[in-house]
């Protein structure tokens, strides 16, 4: 199926920015602004969410259950299946998220602006696999999952950043509560056949919508129940959620947020008082990004014992994943909304600055990523495995 593919998801990501930007900016702007912030409440389960916020906290956890899926896969029995192979993508992602979150403090000193230092740590997982999908199909599957192995991490990384820095009147109860949904849900996971497929997918759909509320109305973002069903799940009816969600998250989900966050009038932030929040987010998403993950790759390598060096990538497939790892995009953006939802014209320039950086870590990796491609096709005489593993 076509939604299936990586390229065009990253092609749709890239459409649906465009959209949002170019109509917020036009005469039906205001119109679109009013119709995301509308809010559509379900007061009787305690539902307050404007139409964006159904998007960046309802529609959003599919793509981290999906993301969660797949790690888990690799971790298991995919490329990173043992914690010496899972080692090196773990601190390249630390890097990968320690670097950016400098670089952003060094530029923005007013402690008020200051908290939007976890927005360049996030790497876009839809995005730089699309573009790793598009341009390296010559490279070997293993910087696909190292790629994939580290954007997950700092994203999940960044969703503990968002739980712990942008969490407002916590409520424990309902998340102590969610606690044994998710448990319950990974447990009949892994009763599910054919047999009684009919009888308990339903009751694992409600089990995980059940848990997504819960994280809701505890203050937590509600994503990380995505990322938690995702990783509890048994491995064959994960196999079978993916398939029948992907084009879903591919076609709809992922567009639909990058059109929402993307709605920024330009005029509002163009002025001669811009605060330091955007020139930190288009520099550090693609510079601190190929300083983090190139220094903690080198660093995870010359830790592991002599004989599992081999299991590293080399120098050039290195710089394909740090490149990439710059695309700060869905997560970026979010964290950006969440960091600055009492400044709206620094949020704005947050975006700008987000989409900029973001920009130009694409630029880079496309162009690193179609070097290091053709050097393995003239280093090998077959055609190397496709980097997607769909």
């Amino acid at each position: 199926m076509i939604f299936r593919s990586e390229r065009l998801s990253a092609a749709l990501l890239v459409l649906a920015a465009a959209m949002g930007l170019v109509l917020a900016n036009s005469g039906i702007g205001e119109t679109i602004l009013g119709v995301r912030d509308t809010y559509l409440d379900i007061p009787w389960l305690g539902i307050h969410l404007s139409a964006g916020h159904w998007v960046t906290d309802g529609l959003l956890a599919v793509f981290f259950f999906l993301a969660a899926i797949e790690l888990r896969h690799e971790l298991s029995s995919g490329e990173l299946n043992s914690p010496r192979k899972a080692f090196i993508p773990v601190i390249a992602a630390v890097g990968g998220v320690i670097v950016p979150a400098g670089i952003f403090l060094l530029l923005v000193r007013d402690p008020a602006l200051a908290v939007g230092w976890p927005i360049p740590t996030a790497t876009d997982i839809a995005f730089a696999l699309g573009v790793l999908a598009l341009v390296g199909r010559a490279l070997p599957a293993r910087v696909r999952a190292f790629l994939l192995a580290l954007a997950v991490i700092d994203d999940l990384i960044a969703i503990l950043l968002i739980a712990f820095f942008f969490t407002t009147d916590l409520a424990p109860l309902p998340l102590l509560g969610a606690v044994p949904v998710v448990l319950v849900f990974g447990f009949l996971s892994y009763r599910v056949r054919r047999s009684n497929a009919v009888a308990l997918v339903p009751v694992l759909v409600l089990l995980g919508l059940g848990a997504w509320l819960l994280v809701l109305l505890s203050g937590v973002h509600a994503t990380i129940a995505g990322v938690a069903l995702g990783l509890v799940m048994a491995p064959r009816a994960a196999r079978s959620a993916r398939h029948a969600l992907e084009p879903w998250s591919n076609a709809v989900v992922l567009p639909l947020f990058a059109f929402t966050a993307s709605l920024v009038v330009v005029p509002s932030v163009v002025g001669d008082a811009w605060s330091p929040v955007f020139l930190a987010l288009a520099l550090a998403l693609p510079v601190g990004k190929i300083l983090g993950i190139g220094i903690g790759s080198l660093l995870g390598s010359r830790l592991v014992p002599r004989s599992e060096r081999r299991t590293a990538l080399p120098i050039g497939d290195v710089a394909v994943v740090a490149t990439l790892g710059g695309i700060g995009f869905t997560v970026s953006l979010l964290m950006n909304e969440l960091a600055y939802a009492s400044l709206p014209e620094v949020a704005a320039e947050g975006t700008l600055g987000v989409l900029v950086g973001s920009t130009i870590a694409a630029v880079v990796g496309v162009t690193v990523t179609a070097i290091r491609a053709a050097q393995h096709r003239r280093a090998s005489p077959t055609p190397s495995r496709p980097t997607s593993a769909r």
